[in-house]
């Protein structure tokens, strides 16, 4: 043999879909600071542009319950790709719609892509979790962060030197497609049943009856603190840039690191997350997380500066870092629901978040002022930390 180091499959594999996170989280970021010159030149005003984006998440709960379908089709990772190249095809539209409606159209079909894949690169993540029999979910979340801060500096850099919307999201889609498509040839083969053990695969009729209530209201809390986690991200995606730049006065590239901050500062706490909760356990890290949520925006709001508020939005991503991958998992785990089946209903009812906190922050808004709609950021942070009794409070060992 010669001398080169043979690549093992799962090892290609988890690169693999650390990458398909990575041009999910870039795609979304490189449109979100360019949202307040799409606003300025649709001319709506803050409720009518918290519709518009919030057909986002409403395209994703309409497709979200599709995508197990289209898995078991086609399987994770092709059904992943697949809406990661349409994904770049909508926010493309989003960025150069010439109306309202037409922006609204892009962003429900982006948010049905978006669902899609998000499921679909969960799935091959935890299937190529199962094969290394330990925990790197989180991993993968951190890439996606990765992508985020990628996506949002791209957007910055090409605010900076006044490159359309047009030729800067053509050149992201294509990018990030052609990324995309190189990491489909080295993701896992076959079935996605295949690294599941016949244990798993089947719940006994028995332990799913003696479940019964108690899965139920665990999955509902589950959905609200993986809710709490979205609605802070909405918050920085949907809301940063256009606080930053109209209430504040900040320069459009420095408005645009309201979003960086958050979603910078998620990163980290997902890459030091696995150590903590193994330490302190998830219940004590999402408490812990929910405090500096409720306490850095909090402060950020009742002392309003350029520099606090984007201060605040790094304290709200680095709260919130570990609640989704927490919530995901926990719920794939839950006794009584067939594999997949908890990991379907979170990622689908989480986006609820996404859906009802534009138009609501965007009517308090126009009530009152952005600064008060935003309180909707502390808040959430209270609500995990009164949820989180619900979470594990150490790591099950495999």
């Amino acid at each position: 043999m010669s001398g080169e180091t043979a690549v093992h499959p799962e090892q290609a594999a988890r690169v693999a879909v650390a990458v398909l996170f990575l041009t999910n989280g870039a795609l979304f970021a490189n449109l979100v600071p360019r949202y307040p010159q799409i606003k300025a030149d649709l001319g709506i005003g803050n409720a009518a542009y918290g519709l518009a984006v919030a057909a986002f998440p409403a395209g994703a709960i309409v497709a979200g319950l599709a995508a197990g379908v289209l898995v078991r089709r086609f399987g994770s990772a092709r059904v992943a790709v697949a809406g990661t190249l349409v994904t770049g095809v909508a926010t493309l539209a989003a960025g150069v719609a010439p109306s309202t409606v037409a922006l609204a159209a892009a962003l429900f079909l982006g948010g049905a892509m978006d669902a899609i894949t998000d499921v679909a690169q969960n799935a091959h993540g935890l299937r190529v979790q199962r094969r290394y029999g330990r925990s790197i979910i989180n991993s993968f979340h951190a890439v996606w962060s990765i992508g985020a801060v990628t996506g949002g500096a791209m957007a910055a850099g090409a605010i900076a030197v006044g490159l359309s919307r047009g030729v800067h999201l053509t050149a992201s889609a294509v990018l990030f497609a052609v990324v995309a498509l190189v990491a489909l040839r080295y993701c896992l083969p076959g079935p996605d049943a295949a690294d599941r053990t016949a244990a798993e695969e089947e719940v006994p009729t028995t332990v799913a009856r003696s479940a019964g209530s108690r899965t139920m209201f665990v999955l509902g809390a589950l959905v609200l603190i993986a809710m709490g986690g979205t609605i802070v991200e909405d918050a920085g995606s949907s809301w940063a840039a256009v606080y930053l730049s109209g209430s504040l006065q900040a320069p459009g590239a420095l408005a645009a690191f309201g979003f960086i901050a958050l979603v910078g500062t998620q990163f980290v706490g997902r890459m030091v997350g696995d150590r903590l909760v193994d330490r302190f356990g998830q219940r004590t890290v999402a408490r812990a997380g929910g405090v500096i949520t409720a306490g850095g925006m909090g402060i950020a709001l009742a002392f309003p500066t350029v520099p606090g508020t984007i201060a605040g939005f790094a304290a709200a991503g680095l709260g919130i870092a570990t609640l989704v991958p927490a919530a995901m998992h926990e719920a794939d785990e839950l006794p009584g629901l067939r594999p997949g089946t908890g990991l379907t209903v979170v990622s689908w009812l989480m986006r609820l978040g996404f859906l009802l906190s534009p138009p609501l922050v965007g009517l308090v808004a126009d009530a009152s002022s952005l600064r008060l709609g935003l309180l909707l950021v502390p808040a959430a942070g209270l609500l995990v930390v009164a949820l989180a009794g619900t979470l594990q409070p150490r790591r099950r060992d495999a």
